[in-house]
């Protein structure tokens, strides 16, 4: 199994990266509908944290992990999972529920919601996807594509317990703040690697997970 090379929760905070929060009234079910349906120009950060892994897997494995926004009474929140510890890839991480994809999905929508209702028995019929956000490649050697949908309450949510530990919910508001974001680095044998990190009370939202959710507050700030 592979052993994580570092513990980012001992790294130090390089920086904050600070940019204002995004509008109240842009984190709302029919402005983010209206923003897929008519997306404007915008720029994707790179994913640094993938660099120096190329060598060792140099064709990236298609992958696709949905981001789920739960309207609640008090604003829209963002479902995610902490990976069981046994894993071979992100073992323990927080994660969006999602998996490589396989021969048989007809698209990376397809992936998304079929690994979710693997993973947390999220049936797809509760899922309005609204889009999907620019691919993103992982240090561990995936190209994933996020596919961002609504999910409606009530539902009902089975963890697979060989996957996955814990499924909460974060506040949108809270991750969509540049204040809550954090930009750390690690000298690795590979180079120098630097990524975010979105800590929430117990959760330690990093790496793959907070790149994409920065993607997301690109494109729900431009």
């Amino acid at each position: 199994m592979a052993k994580p090379l570092f513990n980012p929760k001992e790294l130090p905070v390089d920086a904050i990266a600070g940019e204002p929060a995004i509008a109240p009234e842009r984190l709302t079910s029919e402005w983010l509908r209206g923003r897929f349906t008519a997306p404007p120009l915008w720029t994707p950060e790179g994913a640094e944290e993938s660099l120096g892994s190329l060598s060792q897997r140099p064709t990236p494995t298609p992958a696709s992990v949905l981001i789920p926004l739960v309207p609640r009474e008090s604003g829209l929140t963002i479902l995610l999972t902490q990976r069981t510890d046994h894993l071979t890839d992100h073992a323990g991480q927080i994660s969006f529920p999602g998996g490589r994809a396989e021969d048989y999905d007809r698209d990376a929508i397809d992936t998304a919601l079929r690994e979710s209702e693997e993973e947390i028995g999220l049936a797809r019929r509760h899922v309005d996807v609204l889009g999907t956000l620019p691919r993103y490649l992982t240090g561990t050697g995936y190209c994933v594509t996020p596919v961002v949908g609504l999910v409606a309450p009530p539902f009902e949510l089975t963890a697979d317990p060989s996957e996955v530990a814990e499924i909460f919910e974060v506040p949108l508001a809270f991750l969509m703040d540049g204040l809550n974001h954090q930009r750390l680095s690690v000298q690795l044998p590979g180079g120098r690697r630097s990524f975010y990190a979105m800590p929430y009370g117990d959760y330690y939202i990093w790496g793959a997970t907070a790149g994409m959710l920065r993607n997301l507050f690109h494109f729900l700030r431009a």
